[in-house]
């Protein structure tokens, strides 16, 4: 987002919102505070909501790492655990699982591979691992 000077007659001199395209992220320098113009370049997968003003375009990685963080907190709710629970069950750390689940990390494959069979044979995985 960024806010440039209106043209219109009508606006002249006023600031508007404006929204970057392509994954661009742009600190004009004319704000105080703000460095010099920065642009990130990489794909989008999700725009941003023009209506939404604190809404902002999402990687594919990003999402991929949604997606992952939804289904192991689906799996370990459908079971009915905590992250406690769930984590000393299944000899996960509570603290990795923390991360997965509010995406601030991304599960790697093994353990998505891991949650799958979890979420389709809980005691089973439960009995290997006591």
């Amino acid at each position: 987002m960024m806010f440039l000077e209106s043209l219109s007659r009508e606006n002249r001199g006023k600031r508007a919102l404006v929204r970057p395209l392509f994954g661009e992220t742009i600190f004009p320098a004319s704000f105080p505070g703000e460095g010099a113009t920065k642009v990130k370049k990489e794909h989008i997968t999700l725009p941003a909501d023009p209506a939404d003003i604190e809404d902002f375009d999402v990687s594919p990685e990003a999402m991929d790492r949604g997606q992952r963080a939804r289904m192991i907190r689906k799996t370990r709710t459908a079971l009915g655990l905590s992250q406690a629970e769930f984590a000393s069950r299944f000899r996960v750390p509570v603290g990795t699982l923390r991360d997965w689940e509010q995406a601030r990390a991304t599960a790697p494959d093994f353990a998505i591979a891991y949650i799958r069979v979890i979420g389709m044979h809980p005691d089973l995985v439960a009995k290997v691992m006591a």
